[in-house]
């Protein structure tokens, strides 16, 4: 009959990981030469790295950026990702929550940038963007598609900060675009709530086009895309071509203050002074529209 004998200690001459004592590593790092187990080998060039050198390599690498500043990131667009998602979330909730409390507080219609009726409630020019009809599920459907291409190829050249910035102001601009461009809330008149990301799916359009501009590169099958969507936008009813318009403006104003600023280390500063400037015009806009409005007689 045999027994397991216990395996000896390990000796003080054989390598150990320095992350684990426990474990022996005879695989030593081409970078600092110190031991690593197979949990902390990475592969290299040339041999292996610890794990602890690939970080530091990681922390000290110079961030690469694109010609408009952001840093170019790899992998997915999370930001556009992020936007998607929570569209969606949203989308459920507008079923799932009752009373309808979701559009009633989140939707945009021009009474709520009108103080005087003791409604003004700016927040819904972005909120409105992120709701969709529940009696047209194409219309969350083919928004997110537009989103989801258009992001793929802006969120990498402008950098995921700014790409997010010029889609929320665009949002923005869109519902600006639909106050400035309807008719005066008249008291007593039925509602018309405004949602969906259209506008800033325009501003997308708006900004696509600035950047492929500066870059020298062909804009014509997008002028096509815009000319098609703003005649659908006139033909098909209960869309609000208005807020198409003020995103697509919007988009390429942000776009505009992004891609025309001159490279260097002040190249971040100018940007978001431009994304500033450009926020100023869609306030003082509402704001005129809001002091014409009351100066009318009700």
């Amino acid at each position: 009959m045999s027994y397991g004998i216990p395996s000896a200690e390990p000796s003080a001459d054989v390598p150990v990981c320095p992350r684990h004592p426990d474990r022996p590593a005879y695989v030593r790092c081409q970078r600092c030469g110190r031991p690593a187990c197979p949990d902390c080998q990475r592969a290299a060039a040339v041999g292996f790295q610890c794990v602890d050198c690939v970080n530091e390599a990681q922390r000290s690498a110079p961030q690469v950026r694109s010609a408009f500043g952001g840093v170019a990131a790899a992998g997915r667009p999370l930001a556009t990702l992020g936007i998607i998602a929570a569209c969606a979330v949203l989308y459920v909730l507008q079923w799932i929550v009752p009373n309808d409390w979701v559009y009633q507080n989140l939707a945009f219609a021009t009474v709520y940038a009108t103080p005087e009726f003791g409604a003004f409630e700016p927040w819904r020019m972005l909120t409105s963007a992120f709701l969709h009809s529940q009696g047209f599920i194409l219309h969350i459907l083919l928004n997110m598609y537009m989103l989801w291409i258009f992001g793929q190829a802006l969120e990498p050249l402008l950098g995921r900060i700014r790409f997010l910035a010029l889609y929320l102001i665009s949002a923005v601009g869109g519902s600006v675009g639909y106050y400035l461009l309807t008719p005066a809330y008249v008291p007593g008149q039925q509602l018309a709530g405004v949602v969906g990301a259209s506008g800033a799916i325009f501003g997308l359009f708006g900004a696509m086009l600035v950047v492929q501009r500066r870059r020298g590169g062909d804009t014509r099958q997008l002028w096509v895309l815009i000319a098609i969507n703003a005649v659908i936008g006139f033909v098909v009813p209960q869309i609000a071509w208005q807020a198409h318009l003020g995103g697509l403006v919007t988009g390429a104003l942000c776009a505009a203050a992004i891609a025309y600023v001159p490279r260097g280390r002040r190249q971040g500063v100018l940007q978001f002074l431009g994304l500033l400037v450009v926020v100023g015009l869609l306030v003082a806009a509402t704001a005129v529209r809001a002091a014409t409005t009351a100066a009318l007689p009700v």
